[in-house]
């Protein structure tokens, strides 16, 4: 996360010279639709909740962690502009997460048993977003961004057979579809030829994703929520 709220600030700082420039697209404004493109980076984790109805003296997980791992995101860029300051913003993107289950159990005598699951996504994301501006400052101007989003994991395990296999082989299973919100803010840089826009958005699920089958890996988890951090250029015209 640190990582990405350096870039974020080294990509704003080279911009910044930029906007005190003779203005340009001065005419931006005055369309009502505006398209282009994003492509972004991201970091996914859960919001984990333990299951509480386990009988902790006869259950050997010691540490139940989640591990953020690196994405990509491309999406396409579509809004409509009500005011200069207030736009609406639909933003299909195609969205590659991964993250770890992290175990840890204990093991007669006194030993520990370690094992990482991964859970790959493939999502096809659908977040209708409400974006508020400020006024020019010649080439420059800040925002604000919140709304809704519904996916589909296209890369989904649902389907996997996990009954029979050994526990090498066993996945933690999560459901295709998945909604939630989405906050974040960015600046608008307005270029000789195209707007440029660098934002920071964190991605809440409201939905419990896990599909529970009661398996040594699933058992001891009540709840799982996706959450994801992106950092984004989006190039419009």
């Amino acid at each position: 996360m640190k990582k990405i709220i350096l870039l974020y600030f080294l990509t704003l700082f080279s911009f910044v010279a930029q906007s005190q420039q003779m203005e340009n697209l001065r005419d931006f404004d005055r369309r009502k639709y505006h398209f282009g493109f994003a492509l972004g980076y991201n970091t996914s984790d859960f919001y984990l909740d333990r299951n509480v109805k386990l009988d902790y003296q006869r259950d050997s997980l010691l540490v139940l962690e989640v591990q953020k791992k690196p994405g990509f995101n491309l999406g396409i860029v579509s809004s409509l502009d009500l005011l200069p300051t207030f736009k609406i913003r639909f933003l299909p993107t195609l969205s590659f997460q991964e993250r770890v289950l992290e175990y840890t159990y204990a093991k007669f005598p006194d030993t520990t048993e370690h094992w990482n699951k991964k859970v790959e996504s493939t999502y096809l994301d659908f977040p209708l977003l409400m974006k508020f501006r400020t006024e020019r400052i010649k080439n420059f101007a800040a925002y604000f961004v919140a709304g809704g989003r519904y996916g589909m994991d296209m890369a989904s395990n649902k389907d996997v057979e996990n009954a029979n296999a050994p526990l090498k082989d066993q996945i933690v299973k999560i459901t295709k579809a998945d909604y939630g919100m989405e906050i974040g803010g960015g600046m608008d840089f307005f270029l000789e030829y195209f707007k440029f826009g660098i934002e920071l958005k964190l991605s809440t699920g409201f939905k419990n994703v896990l599909i529970q089958e009661n398996t040594k890996f699933s058992t001891p988890i009540d709840k799982l929520r996706t959450r994801v951090w992106t950092f984004s250029l989006t190039f419009e015209g």
